[in-house]
């Protein structure tokens, strides 16, 4: 994957099977690839800037090529309707619990600031559970504005970073099931 046509999305879920909501996401995320899906293994994190007694999330990252004349406007459109297809509600509070979240960190080189859409993903480079996944798909990639890799973001965060991580899967096993019925 050329790093002008490389898309990188995390994924977290902390509400309902987070394990099977994440596979399946990862089938629906390949309908939106041109190519082969790259994906990271899973991650079991702490919530950050999250309301108290959050559960634990569920954290994976894909990186993908784009179909012909996608915008990262056309594509935000569809990760949003995906996240509503596996059962997000509209927020009502800042960093709820959701079934399914989908955040797109990088569209090539493109850079956004509109209140739609920022791109990059505005605070990506600090976060512990973004990085380690995405330096599975694209350790190399340097997020546009940013100059380091994803690997050296990682490696550069603090040691007191108070986010636990630990991997649950790895990348290699990723054969999900068809997607589960909502509640």
């Amino acid at each position: 994957m050329s790093p002008e046509r490389t898309v990188l999305i995390a994924l977290g879920s902390n509400l309902g099977e987070s394990i099977v909501l994440i596979h399946s996401a990862f089938q629906e995320l390949q309908r939106l690839s041109a190519t082969s899906l790259r994906q990271s293994s899973l991650w079991q994190t702490t919530p950050v800037d999250c309301p108290p007694d959050s559960p634990s999330f569920v954290n994976a990252a894909v990186a993908l090529v784009p179909l012909p004349h996608e915008t990262p406007e056309s594509l935000l459109h569809k990760l949003q309707a995906l996240e509503k297809e596996f059962g997000r509600k509209p927020k009502v509070m800042l960093n709820e619990p959701r079934p399914l979240d989908l955040d797109l960190i990088a569209f090539g080189n493109e850079m956004r600031n509109t209140p739609e859409l920022i791109l990059p993903h505005p605070r990506a480079h600090l976060r512990r559970f973004v990085l380690q996944p995405l330096s599975e798909v694209a350790p190399e990639f340097v997020l546009p504005g940013q100059i380091r890799t994803i690997r050296q973001l990682l490696e550069g965060l603090p040691v007191e970073d108070s986010t636990a991580i630990s991997r649950i899967s790895n990348n290699d096993t990723h054969r999900s099931p068809s997607r589960p019925s909502q509640p």
